[in-house]
Protein backbone atom coordinates (compact mmCIF):
# COMPACT_ATOMS: atom_id res chain seq x y z
CA UNK A 1 0.00 0.00 0.00
CA UNK A 2 1.37 3.30 -1.13
CA UNK A 3 -1.28 5.84 0.50
CA UNK A 4 -2.99 4.69 3.59
CA UNK A 5 -5.20 7.07 5.21
CA UNK A 6 -6.99 6.92 8.72
CA UNK A 7 -8.56 8.65 11.32
CA UNK A 8 -11.91 8.94 10.68
CA UNK A 9 -14.82 8.25 12.68
CA UNK A 10 -18.39 9.87 14.12
CA UNK A 11 -18.38 13.20 15.41
CA UNK A 12 -21.18 15.64 16.62
CA UNK A 13 -21.58 18.79 14.51
CA UNK A 14 -19.02 21.43 15.99
CA UNK A 15 -16.37 19.02 16.77
CA UNK A 16 -12.70 17.82 15.00
CA UNK A 17 -11.08 14.77 14.07
CA UNK A 18 -7.54 14.71 12.53
CA UNK A 19 -7.06 12.50 9.83
CA UNK A 20 -3.68 10.66 8.78
CA UNK A 21 -2.14 9.75 5.46
CA UNK A 22 1.16 7.68 5.44
CA UNK A 23 2.96 7.59 2.07
CA UNK A 24 5.88 5.54 1.10
CA UNK A 25 9.02 7.67 1.10
CA UNK A 26 9.11 7.20 -2.98
CA UNK A 27 5.73 8.37 -3.27
CA UNK A 28 5.63 11.16 -0.22
CA UNK A 29 9.30 13.19 -1.17
CA UNK A 30 9.56 15.53 -3.62
CA UNK A 31 5.36 15.38 -4.25
CA UNK A 32 2.16 17.46 -3.25
CA UNK A 33 0.08 15.27 -1.33
CA UNK A 34 -3.65 16.25 -1.36
CA UNK A 35 -6.97 15.23 0.43
CA UNK A 36 -10.57 14.71 -1.49
CA UNK A 37 -13.64 13.87 -0.28
CA UNK A 38 -17.11 12.17 -2.03
CA UNK A 39 -20.17 12.81 -0.42
CA UNK A 40 -23.22 10.07 -1.28
CA UNK A 41 -23.85 10.67 -5.14
CA UNK A 42 -21.57 13.28 -5.04
CA UNK A 43 -18.29 14.32 -7.36
CA UNK A 44 -15.29 14.13 -5.39
CA UNK A 45 -13.76 17.52 -4.73
CA UNK A 46 -10.49 18.56 -3.95
CA UNK A 47 -10.45 19.70 -0.40
CA UNK A 48 -6.95 20.87 0.54
CA UNK A 49 -3.51 20.07 -0.57
CA UNK A 50 0.39 20.57 0.64
CA UNK A 51 3.46 21.15 -1.72
CA UNK A 52 6.37 19.21 -0.91
CA UNK A 53 8.05 22.17 0.43
CA UNK A 54 4.85 22.83 2.62
CA UNK A 55 2.90 25.48 1.38
CA UNK A 56 -1.23 24.68 1.47
CA UNK A 57 -4.43 25.65 -0.31
CA UNK A 58 -7.64 24.79 0.69
CA UNK A 59 -11.41 24.71 -0.77
CA UNK A 60 -13.17 27.71 -0.18
CA UNK A 61 -15.83 25.94 2.22
CA UNK A 62 -12.72 24.70 4.26
CA UNK A 63 -10.87 27.67 4.98
CA UNK A 64 -9.99 28.39 8.22
CA UNK A 65 -11.82 25.10 9.95
CA UNK A 66 -9.21 22.77 8.47
CA UNK A 67 -5.62 22.76 8.63
CA UNK A 68 -3.17 20.59 6.51
CA UNK A 69 0.39 19.75 7.60
CA UNK A 70 3.19 17.22 6.94
CA UNK A 71 5.87 15.50 8.89
CA UNK A 72 8.60 14.84 6.10
CA UNK A 73 10.39 12.53 8.66
CA UNK A 74 7.08 10.51 9.05
CA UNK A 75 6.41 10.25 5.54
CA UNK A 76 2.72 11.65 6.61
CA UNK A 77 0.36 14.41 6.08
CA UNK A 78 -2.14 15.57 8.37
CA UNK A 79 -5.36 16.99 8.06
CA UNK A 80 -7.45 18.80 10.79
CA UNK A 81 -10.59 18.94 10.82
CA UNK A 82 -12.32 21.59 13.33
CA UNK A 83 -16.04 23.19 13.77
CA UNK A 84 -16.83 20.20 11.73
CA UNK A 85 -20.35 20.29 9.61
CA UNK A 86 -23.13 17.81 8.57
CA UNK A 87 -21.74 19.27 4.57
CA UNK A 88 -18.43 17.61 5.34
CA UNK A 89 -19.82 14.13 5.76
CA UNK A 90 -18.23 11.81 3.13
CA UNK A 91 -15.40 9.80 2.45
CA UNK A 92 -11.87 11.75 2.83
CA UNK A 93 -8.93 10.13 0.35
CA UNK A 94 -5.42 11.00 0.21
CA UNK A 95 -3.51 11.17 -2.74
CA UNK A 96 -0.13 11.97 -3.94
CA UNK A 97 0.29 15.10 -7.18
CA UNK A 98 1.66 18.41 -7.97
CA UNK A 99 0.95 21.49 -8.34
CA UNK A 100 1.62 23.66 -11.90
CA UNK A 101 3.02 27.14 -12.78
CA UNK A 102 -0.50 28.68 -12.01
CA UNK A 103 -1.58 26.76 -8.59
CA UNK A 104 -3.46 24.12 -10.11
CA UNK A 105 -3.30 20.88 -8.38
CA UNK A 106 -2.64 17.13 -10.50
CA UNK A 107 -3.04 14.25 -9.40
CA UNK A 108 -1.20 11.26 -10.39
CA UNK A 109 -2.65 7.97 -9.60
CA UNK A 110 -1.79 6.99 -6.50
CA UNK A 111 -4.47 6.97 -3.76
CA UNK A 112 -5.27 6.20 -0.40
CA UNK A 113 -8.39 3.97 0.67
CA UNK A 114 -10.66 6.39 1.84
CA UNK A 115 -11.32 7.04 5.50
CA UNK A 116 -14.94 7.24 6.02
CA UNK A 117 -15.99 10.82 8.13
CA UNK A 118 -19.72 11.10 9.63
CA UNK A 119 -20.54 14.16 11.03
CA UNK A 120 -24.20 14.26 13.03
CA UNK A 121 -26.28 17.40 13.20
Amino acid sequence: VQLQASGGGLVQAGGSLRLSCAASGSIFSGNAIAWYRQAPGKERELVAGITSGGSANYVDSVKGRFTISRDNAKNTVYLQMNSLKPEDTAAYYCNAGFYDSRGSYHSYDYWGQGTLVTVSS
